[in-house]
């Protein structure tokens, strides 16, 4: 089962992950669970949910496993993020005129 992306990104430790991420290109699991003030199983398992939404890439070396985004699928939120803000632009300016009274 796939993960969906906006339910990964959902959890405050899961947007963290992907902001350490996005800042250091990639990172070691070890190097992500010192980052936080949980269990090295508890970080495990939120890596999994980004894997399992393809938001996260894992590249396997010897005993550690690196992890960097997956930039396709960010682009792909982040473009839905932005046509969303564009509509709710939109339709903010629409109200603002309706209020001032140049539409009605």
């Amino acid at each position: 089962m796939c993960m969906d992306a906006f339910l990964a990104i959902a959890e405050p430790r899961r947007r963290r992950i992907l902001e350490l991420l996005a800042s250091n290109g990639q990172l070691t699991a070890t190097e992500i669970y010192k980052k936080f003030n949980i269990t090295a199983q508890a970080v495990s398992q939120h890596l999994k949910v980004l894997l399992d939404a393809k938001l996260v890439n894992m590249e396997k070396r010897a005993q550690q496993h690196i992890y960097r985004l997956n930039p396709e699928k960010m682009l792909e939120v982040g473009e839905w993020a932005l046509h969303t803000e564009r509509m709710w632009d939109e339709r903010f300016e629409r109200l603002g005129k309706v209020l001032e009274g140049k539409e009605l």
